[in-house]
Formats: structure tokens, sequence, C-alpha cells
């Protein structure tokens, strides 16, 4: 892989008790950041914060209330002097299952988390990075956002309106030096996954363990991302499953 140097730098990353969050935390961490880990698990991101020492900041946080958001973006400028990259990685999959039956609490509930909570993200962020005239905004998308998949309808709708926040952030703040693109990973082996395939529903559910990469390829990808070789794909989503990407990334 890639030696990619990120000392200087202090990146937030939601969703980082686990999976991709987890991996990019210690990728990140590993390139001479600072990490601020937040999630609603506590316990989970505290004990990686620990591991990682004292360039790791664990803030419990849900990304779906703005005022929550608002503070960990705050506690992390204020710890470790700045903001430049946030990773909006948090995300859910529930409720599985038709749309007909789907339990419409449970499905605005994913809305909130994987497009409000996206959004509170960035507003939280955008400030601090357009006076500090740089920053790197990367949401965590999928091929779900481009294309129905059956009985994903919230998490399909909530990743489109996610895209098409990456593609409107571009617009608006690409010539204040903020850099926002999204990644795509494909199926990463993590518990999501683990959900998808308990829930029977849809090819994807049907797929053989070994097809998904490990959540260090995105991680990895996360880090190429920062630099200014991605630049050509800002306002657009990475796609891993592309080889191409692999190799920039380093990892063919």
């Amino acid at each position: 892989m890639k030696k990619i140097d990120m000392v200087g730098k202090t990146v937030l990353i939601t969703g980082a008790s686990r999976g991709i969050g987890a991996a990019a935390a210690r990728a990140f961490a590993d390139a001479g950041a600072n990490v601020a880990l937040v999630a609603r698990s506590t316990d989970d991101i505290a004990q990686i914060a620990g591991e990682i020492g004292p360039a790791a900041l664990a803030i419990p946080c849900d990304v779906s209330r703005y005022a929550e958001f608002e503070r960990a973006v705050a506690a992390t400028a204020q710890t470790f002097g700045g903001l430049d990259i946030l990773i909006n990685n948090a995300g859910a999959i529930d409720p599985i299952g038709h749309l007909a039956d789907a339990d419409p609490e449970a499905w605005g509930r994913t809305i909130d988390i994987n497009l409000k909570g996206v959004m509170y993200g960035m507003h939280a962020a955008m400030a601090g990075m357009i006076a500090q005239g740089h920053g790197t905004i990367i949401n965590i998308s999928s091929g779900a956002a481009h294309g129905p998949v059956e009985g994903w309808t919230a998490y399909c709708s909530s990743k489109a309106g996610a895209f098409m926040l990456t593609r409107a952030a571009d617009l608006e703040n690409r010539d204040k030096g903020l850099r926002v693109l999204g990644l795509s990973p494909g199926t990463v082996a993590t518990q999501m996954q683990r959900d998808i395939k308990a829930s029977g529903i849809n090819p994807v559910s049907q797929l053989d363990w070994s097809v998904h990469i490990p959540p260090e390829w995105p991680a990895q990808a996360l880090l190429w991302m920062c630099t200014a070789e991605a630049d050509p794909y800002l306002g657009q989503d990475v796609s891993l499953r592309d080889d191409d990407i692999r190799t920039k990334v380093g990892l063919s």
C-alpha cells in the first residue's frame, strides 16, 4: 500500500466504532494524523482511541442530532487546533424489506442518519474549513446511490440524497478551497453485510463472504482521496470496484 503522510492533519470520522470507520481511524493515525472518533457506542470508540494514543479523541455523538454533531466538530477543533478532514461514514441499512411493508418510523430513522446526518456534519464543519481556506469532506457512498436494490428503499434513497449533497457542496464550495467527494467502496466485510446476508432479500444477500473486501481497503482509499491525486474526482463518487482506482490507491 502507498505511504501517505498525514502529519499535522486532523480528521473527524463518524461511525468510527467498527468496520470502515474503525479501520480508517487506525489508518489515518498510522499516517500521522490527529483523529476524532465519533459514534454512539461510547465504549468501542474509547477503546480504539486508547489503542491509538494521545493523537486520538473519542466523542460520543448521534449524527442524527445536529447539536451533538456541532459539539463534536467544536471539540475536535478545540483539542487539535482545527479540522482538516471530515469523513461521513456513519450509516444504517434497516429496515430491509419491501416498501409496502416498511415501518415508516424505522424508514425515517435511516434518512435521519444517512442523509440528514451527512448534511449536519458538512454544515457543522464547513464554516471553519471555509475560514481557514481548505478542507476535505468525504461522504461514504454506495452503488445503491445510483441504482435501486430490492428491499433497500430507505438505504438507496438516503444514499442517493447524500450523493447529491456531495455534488451540490462541491459546486458551491470548490472555489472556497473545499474538496468534497464520495467513496463507493463496494461490498465490505462488516457487520452491515452480515445483516444483509441474514435478510435473505436481493442478490447482495446471496453473495459469498469471500467476495467482500476488507475494511482496510476503503480506509486506504480514504487516505488517497485526501491527496491532490484525487482532485479529478471532486464532486463525484470514487468507486473502489474500479480496477484503475484500486491501482491508484495502491491496492492492486
